[in-house]
């Protein structure tokens, strides 16, 4: 079992920033490829970005990539999606999410590759 809290989540205008954070508990955080997904309202989740067990592997989806930049702190067992020039159409939930034995370079893109996910937190950007 693994449980995700996220964290950071709130309201910010166009333009502005925001740093999620998902701390992991219930399993070694190494061993867990980390994503985030969304989901906006009426709409599918969609993935958002994934970073590998290794830390050196990242993807991100079309539409935050330039925007937004997944990491993780290994030592605290946190990962972390820095936004920026943040705009309407990423107003969402935003979940993470953990995927267990993965390659330490594999970086898991969909939902169903996804063992975890935590409750989410709520970003809204106001135009």
């Amino acid at each position: 079992q693994v449980q995700l809290v996220e964290s950071g989540g709130g309201l910010v205008q166009t333009g502005g920033s925001l740093r999620l954070s998902c701390a992991a508990s219930g399993r070694t955080f190494i061993s867990l490829a980390m994503g985030w997904f969304r989901q906006a309202p009426g709409k599918e989740r969609e993935f958002v970005a994934v970073i590998a067990r290794s830390g050196s592997s990242t993807y991100y989806a079309e539409s935050v990539k330039g925007r937004f930049t997944i990491s993780r702190d290994n030592a605290k067992d946190t990962v972390y999606l820095q936004m920026n020039s943040l705009k309407p159409e990423d107003t969402a939930v935003y979940y993470c999410a953990s995927a267990m034995g993965r390659g330490l370079w594999t970086i898991p893109r969909t939902s169903d590759e996804y063992d975890y996910w935590g409750q989410g937190t709520q970003v809204t950007v106001s135009s």
